[in-house]
């Protein structure tokens, strides 16, 4: 029997139908025209500027095989249609880029090629096949684009991406190696935060000064970053073992990234998580670090940006590994793009805006030691 439409039905039918056509007219900018970032001089081409800018650091940055006082930093923004996306590459010493070349590189990237910003997977695709490495000049691509179209939808990419702002775990604070009186007052900066970061790796001496130093001061729960620095898998082990005792929770890269064997070894028997910095840069380091490590770092400028870093979360959560983001020395700008992915992460250590002096954006926040994003449209950044 054919089924008889109500007049309930009908209503529904019409209003749908009269809602459908107005739909068809509504030019979505238009909708977006009033949301504050969009402004005038539209022009419907991209258009891709940048500068150099020197990030200043609070303290002398040191690491187990190296110190700091800046970090060289290339600000991109892209403009479309009104809009402007910003983006950023940042370049500590070893990824062996410069601002030079990240400059070089940018002069080659040609966004005439294509007719809109939506059109990211093969922008993207064209500008990390323009050279084999350059991943900090592509990231600084990567965030201005998703920026813009961020900007453009009105979203901040956390909802595009379907995640839950409320799943974001506590950033970690960063206390580099250095003198005893200077690891006091760095940690006291670090009181408001609920997770410290101590990079270890120069020597058992020193290694156990800063973890003592640190306890001094505060039992807050300490991640432990060695970059490589213990060269022998039973000493890597003992050191485990010892600031597993001292409420330490996890373990970044303790050897070598090229020792895959030695580490796999050190995992296995480890009472503490084993996560993959330096050895996991791209995508496709992924599915060598299954079983050798148990988790990874994700960071943009290691892995070309945001595009790469949302399919690494998928791989790792594939292969069921832990996941971290970080970052390297960074204003707001990419700290805020890096955010964006947190609440799909364990651990995060987003505080390279935090270790600067002169940070040109706002952004991200941190409210009671936890990433806070907000429902700016974009990355959730202003200039200052």
């Amino acid at each position: 029997m054919k089924e008889t439409i109500t007049s309930s039905r009908r209503d529904f039918l019409k209003r749908a139908g009269i809602i459908t056509a107005a739909a068809a007219v509504i030019n979505p900018f238009d909708l977006l025209a009033n949301t504050g970032y969009q402004k005038k001089g539209s022009s419907k081409k991209m258009e891709l500027t940048f500068r150099t800018f020197d990030a200043q650091m609070r303290h002398v940055f040191t690491i187990a095989n190296s110190s700091r006082t800046t970090t060289p930093i290339v600000l991109t923004e892209i403009s479309y249609d009104g809009f402007v996306g910003y983006g950023e590459a940042a370049m500590p010493p070893y990824l062996g880029e410069t601002q030079a070349s990240v400059i070089e590189f940018l002069k080659r990237v040609d966004l005439s090629r294509f007719s809109s910003p939506f059109e990211l997977q093969d922008i993207l695709t064209y500008v990390d096949s323009i050279t084999t490495n350059n991943t900090a000049a592509k990231a600084s691509v990567d965030i201005a684009l998703h920026d813009l179209v961020g900007k453009i939808m009105g979203q901040p990419w956390w909802k595009i991406w379907g995640f839950n702002s409320a799943t974001t775990p506590c950033t970690s604070f960063t206390v580099g190696l250095d003198k005893e009186d200077v690891v006091k007052e760095k940690t006291k900066e670090a009181s408001p935060y609920k997770v410290i970061k101590v990079k270890l790796g120069r020597d058992e001496a020193t290694d156990k000064m800063m973890v003592n130093t640190i306890r001094s001061v505060t039992d807050t729960t300490i991640c432990v970053d060695a970059n490589q620095g213990w060269k022998d898998k039973y000493y890597a082990l003992e050191m485990i073992n010892w600031l597993n005792e001292r409420n330490v929770s996890m373990i970044e890269q303790p050897m070598s990234k090229y020792m895959l064997d030695e580490t796999a070894w050190l995992t296995e028997r480890s009472p503490l998580p084993i996560i993959a910095d330096e050895a996991c840069q791209r995508l496709t380091d992924i599915p060598k670090l299954k079983g050798a490590y148990h988790g990874i770092n994700i960071k943009l400028m290691k892995c070309t940006g945001m595009r790469e870093a949302r399919e690494m979360v998928s791989l790792a959560k594939a292969l069921h590994m832990r996941l971290m983001v970080g970052c390297m020395t960074e204003t707001s700008c990419a700290i805020s793009a890096a955010a964006q992915i947190a609440p799909e992460t364990e651990w995060a250590d987003l505080d390279g805006n935090l270790l600067i002096a002169n940070d040109v954006y706002k952004g991200m926040t941190v409210v009671d030691g936890k990433i806070t994003l907000s429902d700016k449209p974009g990355i959730g950044i202003e200039k200052l």
